[in-house]
């Protein structure tokens, strides 16, 4: 009986005519997660964008935030000064982590070692920019050891500028990139790399041309993630930075028209111009993954 038909019948329940339409119990159960995205993303994101064509200034055009926001060097230079932030801090996070991946994932005390490896995640961005502060601070410990030893004259200016943002960025980060990075590692079967031993690969050899292709696609992914984080930045910026000046970065721009200007149009247009230039990067990056391998990383056949 077709789904039309089941709609004008009066002797089929609710149930089997939900169900005709694709709607059964288990599909419903998605209900709620839709609803949640719904309240939480796409409504906000909707009002974000309507809010950033209704300028605070009036007689104003439609796009008169975005052009002041493109034709002011101060603002528009936080998208550069975000970027000089966030593509190198993720792409050494990725370096980093994908030889500590390989090393762990073969190792009999993985969990023990994982659990250490991701405790910063636990402590939030704010607690570790706070113990950066003590730690890499004018009379932090660091600064200390290198005095007392000899090391240096005075001391060394690891905060309050783009190099103590970055490794924020980089102590903040790098747990999460690590397990995205382990999971994918993980999932390539043993035995292809154990063949290419097999035929004679060296270890850089195996990497190259099994491992690397393998997991280019997941590494890629890990990338876009990674990346949207790291470029949302602002305690750090904040904290560990210098707002006004080398690490003014586009949050913090959009912070200063809502909070300190009251311009909530001005700080919805930065936020989207924030959104638009995250999907250029992700876009591209994904791009990128249409290229690579889309087979079976498990042995055997198929």
């Amino acid at each position: 009986m077709t789904a039309d038909a089941l709609a004008v019948d009066p002797e089929i329940g609710l149930a089997q005519r939900l169900k005709a339409h694709g709607l059964d119990r288990v599909t419903l159960l998605a209900a709620p997660a839709a609803i949640y995205i719904l309240a939480l993303f796409i409504y906000p994101f909707f009002y974000g964008l309507w809010l950033s064509f209704e300028p605070k200034a009036e007689g104003a055009s439609l796009w008169a935030n975005y052009a002041r926001f493109f034709s002011d060097p101060f603002l528009y230079g936080t998208i550069l000064t975000t970027l000089r932030l966030a593509v190198p801090a993720t792409l050494l996070n990725l370096l980093l982590a994908v030889p500590i991946a390989m090393r762990v994932r073969l190792m009999p005390n993985q969990r023990l070692l994982t659990t250490i490896l991701v405790v910063p995640i636990t402590l939030g961005t704010v607690l570790v920019a706070e113990g950066m502060l003590n730690y890499l601070g004018p009379q932090g410990w660091f600064n200390r050891t290198l005095i007392t030893f000899g090391l240096s004259s005075g001391p060394v200016r690891l905060i309050h500028s783009y190099l103590g943002v970055f490794l924020s960025i980089i102590v903040a980060g790098f747990p999460f990139t690590f397990l995205l990075t382990l999971s994918y590692l993980t999932g390539i079967d043993p035995a292809l790399e154990q063949a290419a031993a097999t035929l004679g690969g060296t270890a850089w050899q195996r990497f190259r041309h099994v491992l690397l292709p393998l997991a280019l696609p997941g590494l890629l992914i890990t990338f876009c993630l990674s990346f949207v984080q790291a470029f949302s930045v602002f305690p750090s910026a904040v904290l560990l930075g210098a707002p006004a000046g080398a690490t003014r970065v586009i949050s913090i721009a959009a912070y200063t028209a809502a909070f300190e200007e009251y311009d909530y149009s001005m700080a919805s247009a930065i936020a989207m111009i924030m959104g638009v230039v995250q999907l250029a990067i992700v876009a591209g990056v994904l791009g990128l993954r249409g290229l690579s391998y889309h087979g079976s990383t498990s042995g055997g056949k198929g």
